[in-house]
């Protein structure tokens, strides 16, 4: 199969933007493995939409599982220029997640992307997030001065979006200690966002790739305490994906083509006793999605393996195709994007 690529100009420059992100952060997380792991590099998976004919795309995951609890850094293009009922020209997009095997390392989340409407106009979406199992102030601190120093004016509005839609109301607290999130952001200069684009998701990478870097060099020590708390934490992470993540969301109910790839930023292994107990938390119908959640769960050791991965999100989809009136209940920042909408 071949995927046929969107044919607007913005479009094309928006996937060399994501593509060029993704062999930057793929070579740099491939180092780490050279220097820390089993030198073992990750490897290309290819997806198609409608068997290539609305674009598809291509994950990295990773193979060093000496390093890598679960990680993968995704890009990938749907487009709709043959049919005319959509309303959506094209979307592209990186979107990564990586979990670290040393609870001591950091998690980062990272999305980029470059939506375009049948309209000619568009827009990009900035995210980034620092997800610690284990909490240091230095981590958080040179994660925190990156986004704030690269992103400029729109520090402020983007850390109080993130903080905001990483926000999990019925446990108290958020995913994450570090937050990013600018949705629907276009100056009308397209060459000038796009080179913002480009900037924020170097310079997160780049300093990430320092903050797991001076971890693995220092914090090598690992007890028994320390993995209960990256467990939890793994479930909590599981947790607010399924329950509350409106990309994640989104992406099941556009299409099941790439079940197993939405969900990549899935750790390996949650206490499925931890997501029972958090069941009498939630209020209707989401209390139904997380008894669901848990019994697609079915392996002994919490493993959330591909086969459990396709279990959980055709139970998230199923959820909200019966319940299309709980999509309001899940997370948002300052603006709600039609992302389901635009793919009608």
């Amino acid at each position: 199969m071949e995927r046929i690529f969107a044919k607007a100009i913005e479009a094309g420059e928006a996937y060399k933007v994501v593509e060029g992100l993704q062999g930057f952060f793929v070579k740099r997380l491939d180092e780490v493995s050279s220097n820390f792991g089993n030198n073992q590099a990750y490897s290309p998976i290819e997806w198609f939409r409608d068997e290539g004919k609305h674009g598809g795309g291509v994950r990295f995951v990773a193979t060093d599982d000496t390093l890598f609890n679960r990680a993968s850094v995704n890009i990938s293009q749907v487009q709709y220029d043959n049919d005319e009922s959509k309303s959506l020209a094209s979307a592209t997009a990186i979107s990564t997640i990586i979990h670290p095997v040393n609870p001591h390392v950091p998690s980062i989340h990272m999305h980029i992307s470059w939506t375009q409407l049948k309209t000619g106009q568009g827009y990009w979406r900035v995210m980034a997030d620092l997800n610690p199992s284990i909490m240091y102030d230095e981590d958080k601190e040179k994660f925190t001065s990156c986004l704030q120093k690269e992103s400029k004016e729109h520090f402020e509005a983007a850390s109080a979006q993130g903080d905001r839609y990483f926000n999990i109301p019925v446990l108290n607290r958020h995913r994450g200690v570090s937050h990013f999130y600018l949705e629907n952001f276009s100056t009308g200069d397209f060459q000038k966002d796009k080179a913002f684009a480009i900037n924020m998701g170097e310079k997160v990478i780049q300093t990430y790739i320092d903050i797991i870097t001076n971890a693995l060099k220092t914090r090598q020590e690992i007890s028994d305490a320390d993995k209960d708390m990256q467990l939890a934490y793994h479930t909590l992470y599981l947790f607010q994906v399924l329950t509350l993540d409106r990309g994640t969301t989104s992406g099941l109910l556009v299409h099941s083509q790439n079940d197993v790839g939405v969900m990549g930023s899935i750790p390996r292994f949650v206490d499925v006793d931890l997501l029972r107990a958090w069941i009498p938390r939630m209020t209707q119908p989401q209390d139904s999605l997380l008894k669901a959640i848990a019994d697609a769960i079915t392996t002994q050791d919490g493993q959330v393996d591909d086969t459990i991965k396709a279990k959980l999100a055709a139970t998230v989809r199923e959820h909200y195709q019966n319940n299309p009136k709980a999509l309001s209940m899940q997370a948002s920042g300052d603006v709600i994007p039609d992302t389901v909408e635009n793919h009608k």
